[in-house]
């Protein structure tokens, strides 16, 4: 059974940090790009961050460029969203996602986690 289990979520004051973490198994990480897709209160689900199979890739949102890092820790099939100078705008359930195209993930996943609130207040 594939499994995205998506942690790291909370509370946070504008400027403040937060780092999410998503494990994944039940499938071959190495075959899939993984990343985050986020959806706030009446908006669309949107791409927020992916990296490729063996973290040589990565894409990011321009919304969240030069803020968020995604990484990589293939030994323990996991993947990290590292979070700074968090804006009220970021406010929305991330999920987990994978697809075996990076570049496809950038769009939608084959595999969802369940997700994990964010909350900047202002």
């Amino acid at each position: 059974e594939v499994q995205l289990v998506e942690s790291g979520g909370g509370f946070v004051q504008a400027g403040g940090s937060l780092r999410l973490s998503c494990a994944a198994s039940g499938f071959t990480f190495d075959d899939y790009a993984i990343g985050w897709f986020r959806q706030a209160p009446g908006k669309e689900r949107e791409g927020v961050s992916c990296i490729s199979s063996r973290g040589g890739s990565t894409y990011y949102a321009d919304s969240v460029k030069g803020r968020f890092t995604i990484s990589s820790d293939n030994a323990k099939n996991t993947i990290y969203l590292q979070m700074n100078s968090l804006k009220p705008e970021d406010t929305a359930v991330y999920y987990c996602a994978a697809h075996r195209s990076l570049l496809l993930l950038r769009l939608w996943a084959s595999y969802w986690g369940q997700g994990t609130q964010v909350t900047v207040s202002s």
